[in-house]
C-alpha cells in the first residue's frame, strides 16, 4: 500500500513539474511575442523612442518672445513654460548656447462658448503665436505646431472666480504650446 502511496506521489509530482515546465514555456513565449509584436507596431507607425543622444543639440537660449496682445505677462508665462518643458526633456537654458528660441504671441482672446439665461457658463482661450528656431549658421526655421491654443474653462460664479479660472487656462495653454515647440525641435530632425 506505501509503495502505491509513494508511486502515485510521484506523479503527482512530476505532473506538476511537467504543467509549470510548460506554463513557463508559454509564458516565455508569450512576452516574446508581445515585445515583438509592440516594437513592430510602434515602429511601423512611426513612433521612436526618443533620449537625450537623440536631441538635435543639448542646450538652448530663449531669445526674445515679443508679446502683441493686451493680456499682461503672457511673455514671462510662456518663457516659464518653455523652460520647464524643455529642462524635463533633456535640454538645458543656456545663455550662451548657439540654437536660439524666439518668437511672438499675437493673439490672445477670450470668447464665451455657452451660456445659461444670457450670460456666459463656458468660456473659451485662444492664443495665437509664431516661434523660430535660429542655429549656430544663421538659419531661421519656423517651428511646427506654433500656431493656435485653445483651452476652454468655466466661468460661473463671481468675477474672481472667473478671472482666476481664465488665469488657469492661460497657463495651460502656455504649457501646450511650450510641448508643441518642444516637439518641434526634437522631431524636426
Amino acid at each position: 500500500m506505501k509503495l502505491k502511496v509513494k508511486i502515485s506521489k510521484l506523479k503527482v509530482e512530476s505532473f506538476f513539474k511537467r504543467l509549470f515546465t510548460v506554463h513557463c514555456s508559454l509564458f516565455i513565449l508569450f512576452l516574446l511575442f508581445t515585445v515583438h509584436y509592440s516594437l513592430f507596431t510602434l515602429s511601423g507607425c512611426g513612433y521612436t523612442l526618443q533620449g537625450t543622444a537623440t536631441l538635435p543639440f543639448t542646450a538652448v537660449k530663449i531669445g526674445r518672445i515679443e508679446n502683441k496682445t493686451f493680456e499682461p505677462k503672457l511673455e514671462d508665462k510662456f518663457q516659464k513654460a518653455l523652460a520647464d518643458e524643455l529642462i524635463r526633456n533633456g535640454i538645458m537654458i543656456s545663455k550662451s548656447a548657439t540654437h536660439v528660441i524666439s518668437g511672438t504671441i499675437n493673439d490672445f482672446s477670450l470668447k464665451p462658448l455657452s451660456e445659461k439665461e444670457g450670460v456666459a457658463s463656458e468660456y473659451q482661450v485662444i492664443i495665437k503665436a509664431r516661434f523660430f528656431l535660429t542655429s549656430p549658421d544663421g538659419k531661421v526655421k519656423e517651428l511646427r505646431n506654433s500656431g493656435v491654443f485653445t483651452v476652454s474653462f468655466p466661468g460661473s460664479g463671481n468675477i474672481e472666480n472667473i478671472v482666476a479660472a481664465k488665469e488657469q487656462a492661460a497657463e495651460t495653454a502656455m504649457r501646450n504650446l511650450a510641448s508643441e515647440i518642444r516637439a518641434g525641435i526634437v522631431y524636426s530632425q
